[in-house]
């Protein structure tokens, strides 16, 4: 195929602002392709060369600007995969001429809009509405499959262009092949929210109820006498963390993949903040040392593989008994099963009075599903909210670009009677809520820089919040943690909005160091 039917693509893919005509354009696009096609279209319409970074920058690009004006014939997808990967084998003295060289070849044989595309792929600024998640859903209408078999084929290869070959190929019996790897990362199964304990059992009916606790997630996985232990971003964090390795090491098992979260306890049993725990995993020093004075206890929830069996299909609560026959009981995550809302809110209670942030409620029948946000699996934690001013906001980006976004949130310190920042959010915000406060914030617009709207603190808006931290980057000292809008209050005057002393009365002693 040629590279500018892809172009052309990618041009209509750009002009829509709707996501399902994106997903229409690209399914009938990937139709289209050959087997050794596939690999490299996805690539380019999800953003990235196969290669990677080929270490050809803008000043490059300039310096190579082709003096035909028509190319003599027009490139392939699989010219111009053969020349990257030209360019990505250049290496040593000299290096940057002949890469300069190659895209110039590149170059003259492209059109005006393929050069233009091919300089923004190179550089990591292809901008079209085509990237992972609509990627994932195109894939699955052309190849007939479901998405979230599609999604979950793409989260255990680690390779979204593979797995889009082998789905268009091969169907849903192809994608049958992707199975867990041990000591290999593969993305975590997310939760969707519910709004109380209530909420959760009138959605799930029976439920597995789990402590919710705020700590770092990890994936841990056991070969032999081989551990690897990876955070949720798929970070490999073994060497930081020797004492969670020898937990693993202590099973009976030859081979294991498990779930959960680590925390470091205070002497009582409750928990340290996120943010103490945090300091472990970000110590490649010295780790013998900050283990002694902060070890991490982990708490497992399922089991993903156990000697040989994969059990992504198993039912949850089949997958929790196989966890709790293969770890020692310290290590799992506290637990019951629930069929009345009382029980749950009782389990609710229980699981803050532990200092935890809420609890989970799960399907007993539901699968595991890399990298879905599930519905099946819901979580319950109580929100603070506070009523803050609006004292700027930055300009968005991506399908936000032109509007009003990430809004500086104030409260006001009664001591100077000037409002305060406490933090910032974009999460949260609607289309509709983005255009009217885009509106409403240039008319109380004071002064801007480059990115930021600085505006009479007029404007009250309610945000949700989890926990108040100290921070040495806000002037009293504080910052709201994962703060979200919930609704805006043209009810209250600025006058009325919460107060640093507020703030400072809801942290209490239960104030977070960063």
């Amino acid at each position: 195929m040629d590279l500018s039917v892809l172009v052309e693509t990618s041009r209509r893919i750009s002009g829509t602002s709707r996501r399902l005509e994106k997903i229409s354009l690209l399914a009938g696009f990937l139709r289209q392709l050959a087997p050794d096609e596939i690999p490299i279209a996805v690539s380019y319409l999800s953003g990235y060369l196969p290669q990677g970074r080929i270490g050809i920058g803008y000043a490059a690009l300039r310096s190579t600007a082709p003096a035909q004006p028509q190319p003599p014939e027009p490139l392939t997808l699989a010219d111009t995969d053969a020349l990257f990967r030209r360019i990505a084998e250049i290496t040593g003295h000299g290096s940057s001429a002949k890469r300069a060289g190659v895209i110039g070849e590149m170059m003259s044989r492209a059109g005006p809009e393929e050069r233009d595309f091919l300089s923004r792929l190179i550089v990591g600024e292809l901008r079209q509405g085509s990237l992972e998640g609509i990627m994932i859903e195109a894939l699955a209408r052309a190849a007939g499959v479901s998405p979230d078999k599609m999604r979950t084929a793409a989260m255990l290869s680690g390779d979204l262009s593979f797995a889009a070959r082998i789905a268009l190929e091969k169907g849903i019996e192809g994608l049958e092949q992707f199975q867990v790897r041990v000591l290999a990362p593969f993305q975590p199964m997310l939760a969707q929210t519910a709004a109380d304990a209530a909420e959760a059992m009138t959605l799930l009916g029976d439920a597995a109820l789990e402590y919710k606790m705020d700590g770092i997630r990890i994936q841990a996985h056991k070969l032999g006498g081989e551990v690897k232990i990876f955070t949720r971003n798929l970070n490999d964090v073994t060497g930081t963390v020797p004492d969670l390795a020898e937990i693993l090491l202590e099973t009976h098992t030859c081979s294991l993949v498990l779930d959960g979260e680590a925390l470091a306890l205070q002497r009582s049993g409750k928990p340290h903040s996120f943010q103490v725990s945090m300091r472990r995993f970000g110590r490649k020093l010295d780790v013998a040392d900050m283990r002694r004075k902060l070890p991490l206890t982990p708490f497992f929830f399922d089991c993903l593989y156990l000697d040989g069996e994969t059990l992504l299909n198993r039912r949850e609560d089949e997958r929790f008994a196989a966890l709790v026959a293969t770890v020692p009981s310290k290590y799992v995550m506290p637990r019951m099963q629930a069929s009345e809302q009382s029980q749950a809110e009782a389990f609710l209670a229980e699981a803050r009075a532990a200092g935890h942030e809420g609890i989970m409620a799960k399907a007993p029948d539901s699968p595991y599903e890399p990298g879905i946000r599930s519905s099946r699996w819901l979580k319950v934690k109580p929100a603070h909210t506070l009523d803050l001013v609006v004292i700027a906001a930055e300009w968005g980006h991506g399908r936000r670009h032109g509007r009003l976004s990430n809004l500086h949130l104030g409260a006001l310190d009664t001591e100077t009677g000037r409002f305060v920042m406490l933090g910032k959010t974009f999460k949260g915000l609607t289309d509709v809520m983005l255009e009217w406060q885009t509106k409403r914030l240039l008319e109380l617009e004071v002064s801007r820089d480059q990115w930021t709207v600085y505006v009479r603190p007029e404007l009250v808006v309610e945000i949700a919040f989890n926990d108040i931290q100290k921070s040495p980057h806000y002037p009293a000292g504080m910052a709201l943690r994962f703060a979200r809008v919930k609704r805006y209050r043209p009810d209250k005057s600025p006058e009325q909005a919460d107060t640093i002393p507020t703030v400072r009365t809801i942290a209490g002693a239960g104030i977070h160091e960063i």
